[in-house]
């Protein structure tokens, strides 16, 4: 009798283990695909200000903290800009001294604690850069799309898509840029962003259904004006861009691909989601199965947007071995296949989302020599 009371009692023990298990990794995998909006991924570890003072912030030292080029500086209230790390200069050994450009929003002060975010401004374009910009509203299957369109006088918009972790306040990095080549810009937001509608789960697809709205978006251009479309994504947007480049009505208007960082293979970047949501690495499989099961999430869709035998268009792409979260493997036998139609510039020592951080002069003349003959 004993023995079949303490069998019975140890398969309940592994049954319960075996369900608290599931529930974990239900819980990871929702957590997951619901990324806090303006905080890039992986998530950074936070840093503190020692001092700011004449154009100089002293953080604590770190790979991050050491990073080329220039970044946001994030922290509840407060966003700075900070540019490259300055040689020569006295310091703590614990600490590593930065250019500081300017304070957006907040103050500086010794003990902030502080992340790096590729996304430079606050507000909108006229807000944050200046330019004259209308707020419009793209008609999409959900409901309204609130996007911000800045002229120019071209007939080739484009339409400008941000990735994980990060809004529409990420791209405009690029648009003042891309408002000196005289185009058009669409900077949307999309399902699940503030504003807009929430998707049906209210969970992120990878791009898997949020590239319908990217697909309104050409819809909306091509109904005010636009003859051609260039599609410029960052991470998942670039997934997006993919997806309708493939799938859209409308892919004879798209003449050209800007992929940032690009979401090739969503197994695996999944996983490095659920590892930098802090999921233990036991959960992790089960936190990808389960948001595979809530979202359909299906694993021939993107690389089938993304065959290198289905591209029509020409394509940029900016990447390197530093993103943690969109494997580079993948873009380097992405270009390798098709050298006649797909560029790869490749960004060293920037994570997911932030190539243009690192070496923006380099990066903006990579651009400028593609979108020339496509404008």
């Amino acid at each position: 009798m004993r023995t079949v009371t303490a069998t019975a009692a140890a398969v309940t023990a592994l049954v319960g283990a075996g369900a608290a298990a599931v529930v974990a990794g239900r819980y990871a995998g929702d957590a997951v695909l619901r990324p806090a909006p303006g905080r890039p991924l992986p998530d950074p570890v936070p840093l503190s200000v020692h001092s700011a003072v004449d154009g100089r912030v002293a953080l604590t030292r770190s790979l991050a903290a050491l990073r080329p080029g220039t970044y946001g500086l994030d922290a509840p209230g407060v966003h700075a800009v900070v540019g490259p790390v300055l040689d020569g200069v006295a310091h703590d050994p614990d600490t590593v001294v930065r250019r500081l450009d300017r304070v957006t929003h907040g103050e500086l002060v010794p003990g902030t604690r502080v992340r790096f975010t590729p996304s430079l401004h606050r507000g909108d374009p006229g807000s944050a850069l200046g330019l004259g910009y209308a707020d419009v509203d793209v008609p999409g299957e959900l409901g309204a799309l609130p996007a911000w369109f800045v002229p120019g006088p071209r007939r080739t918009w484009v339409i400008t898509v941000h990735g994980l972790g990060t809004t529409r306040e990420h791209p405009m990095n690029l648009i003042p840029f891309l408002h000196g080549q005289r185009v058009p810009v669409l900077d949307l937001a999309y399902r699940n962003d503030l504003g807009a509608p929430a998707s049906p789960d209210g969970l992120g697809h990878l791009g898997e259904s949020e590239w319908r709205d990217l697909d309104a978006a050409i819809r909306y251009a091509v109904r005010f004006g636009a003859e051609r479309v260039v599609l410029y994504g960052w991470s998942t947007g670039a997934s997006m861009a993919l997806h309708a480049a493939s799938r859209s009505a409308l892919r004879d208007r798209i003449v050209g691909l800007v992929l940032d960082s690009p979401v090739l293979d969503w197994h695996v970047t999944l996983r490095a989601l659920a590892a930098a949501r802090g999921t233990p690495g036991p959960l992790v499989p089960l936190a990808v199965r389960a948001a595979q099961g809530r979202t359909g999430l299906r694993g021939d869709r993107l690389p089938e947007a993304a065959d290198p035998d289905g591209l029509q268009v020409p394509v940029l792409v900016f990447h390197g071995p530093g993103d943690s979260l969109a494997p580079w493997g993948l873009t380097r036998r992405l270009a390798d296949r098709r050298p006649d139609l797909v560029t790869l510039y490749s960004i060293q020592e920037a994570p997911h989302a932030a190539m243009w951080n690192a070496s923006p002069a380099a990066y903006e003349e990579a651009l400028r020599r593609f979108l020339t003959p496509l404008v």
